[in-house]
């Protein structure tokens, strides 16, 4: 179902052109960053169709744009039309037209084993400091261009794992493009809402539904590591955790809970699955072991604690708790010891946040260094961020309700779903850690509850 892309480094092309690294690069972290001018002109077609070669010229074009770090310099700009990928440009025309990157490329077809398969080639040149970028591969050595090759009904991915490529070389971070969101797609008037599982490459492409909507489903999860979903069903009439293969389509329940069992998220190694089980009005916290299914219990409070999700080394969790008072965010050691807690003492589960309003649905960042969450505060919903230590914290969004955040793979980008007034249908947003760059996620149905999976291989 899931095809793998064959990537290759683009050596000894330019033997004679500098192996020096080129010193343009974007600070992704100032929020007052002027966007870089990049141009990218159509690739070349190679006994393709020259719409195939648009195609993947466009997508890379797209996805840069959409990071707001970058502008694409128009083609009616261009002076310079005759490029060739094995050949320096004439800088001085690039420079003219204010652009700090040229990006180059071929589309071609090739055979491979009796198959034919489409392969894109790149290379980038940085146009002030007139010298070829080179990029890392996957071996951490530095090239010249880099190749990525799959069937041709995959082109688009040819075209994020290019955009990626393109990305990390200018940002020293990884990029994100070659990924997919699972969500819940909405449809039907609101007292009759028909939700079904769906998924869709990052930039919107490629929508496939994993439920029928015959029962309701929420709060989808992907795995870190595999290509798995975990996900709530109202499926025999009690909500249970599901796991959902998407190599062999299959669904299965998770464990053999006789109360409701909801918020399912994986351990960062994709192991277990943390979750919460609801028994007399009480909630609390257990980790499955996916191997063995064998449960093990975390919390044990009168209080309701939920949305568990655990840090990138596995050792903390943190959780939603109204232990002291209203939903407030908490962290603990996963093996249950007791830790030191910023406002001081030790306890087994401390408490971080302490600002007015109520906390929800925390996330731990890939980078391990912020929780992403839901704060609810003088009427209005935010997607905010805070330090593990409690500090730190800040607002991206404001609306009449934000919710659901989750994170990019590179820990850079959140998604979240918005209702922006009351009774208005639900939509997914994406937005950067400086809160400057929010945008809405484009699907065919209102949708929630958003996801975004690992890199793809």
């Amino acid at each position: 179902m899931f095809r793998k892309l064959i990537c290759a480094a683009i050596v000894g092309l330019l033997g004679t052109w500098s192996a020096a690294m080129a010193q343009l690069e974007v600070v992704v972290d100032r929020a007052d960053l002027k966007p870089v001018p990049v141009a990218i002109p159509n690739f070349e077609a190679i006994g393709v169709d020259p719409e195939v070669a648009q195609t993947i010229s466009d997508v890379i074009r797209n996805d840069l744009e959409s990071t707001g770090l970058f502008t694409i310099t128009p083609e009616d700009a261009y002076i310079q039309k005759d490029l060739n990928i094995e050949v320096a440009p004439r800088f001085a025309d690039w420079k003219i037209i204010q652009t700090d990157a040229l990006v180059v490329g071929t589309v071609e077809q090739i055979e491979r084993g009796g198959n034919q398969l489409i392969r894109g080639s790149v290379r980038m040149w940085d146009v002030y400091g007139e010298e070829l970028m080179r990029f890392e591969d996957s071996n951490g050595r530095q090239v010249s261009g880099r190749r990525f090759t799959t069937t041709p009904e995959d082109i688009r991915r040819i075209a994020h794992k290019i955009a990626d490529a393109i990305y990390s070389r200018l940002t020293g971070e990884d990029g994100y493009f070659d990924t997919r969101i699972v969500y819940i797609a909405e449809t039907g008037p609101k007292n009759a809402r028909v939700k079904r599982l769906a998924i869709m490459d990052a930039d919107g492409a490629n929508v496939k539904y994993l439920t029928s909507g015959a029962f309701t489903v929420l709060t989808p999860r992907f795995s870190p590591t595999a290509q798995q979903i975990t996900y709530m069903s109202y499926e025999g009439g009690i909500p249970r955790v599901y796991l959902y293969d998407l190599r062999r389509a299959r669904q299965e329940v998770l464990g053999n809970f006789r109360n409701m069992t909801f918020a399912p998220r994986f351990s960062r190694d994709g192991n277990s699955v943390l979750l919460t089980q609801a028994t007399n009005g009480n909630s609390d916290l257990y980790l499955m072991d996916l191997q063995t299914r064998q449960s093990r219990r975390l919390t044990d409070h009168p209080a309701i604690d939920t949305s568990p999700s655990m840090s990138p080394d596995g050792r903390q969790i943190v959780f939603n708790s109204d232990r002291g008072g209203s939903p407030q965010l908490y962290i603990m050691n996963t093996n249950g010891t007791p830790r030191t807690c910023p406002s001081g003492g030790r306890d087994v589960a401390c408490r971080i946040t302490f600002g007015s309003g109520r906390y929800s649905t925390p996330v731990w960042s890939p980078r391990g260094d912020l929780i992403a969450f839901t704060k609810q505060s003088r009427g209005r919903f935010h997607i905010g961020v805070i330090g593990i230590d409690g500090r730190g914290e800040r607002l991206l969004t404001e609306s009449y309700l934000d919710e659901g955040p989750d994170w990019s793979p590179n820990g850079r980008v959140i998604t979240c779903f918005r209702e922006p007034s009351p009774g208005a249908s639900p939509t997914l947003w994406s937005v950067d850690l400086t809160g400057r760059n929010l945008r809405p996620l484009l699907t065919q149905t209102d949708s929630s509850d958003p996801a975004w999976s690992p890199l793809l291989d």
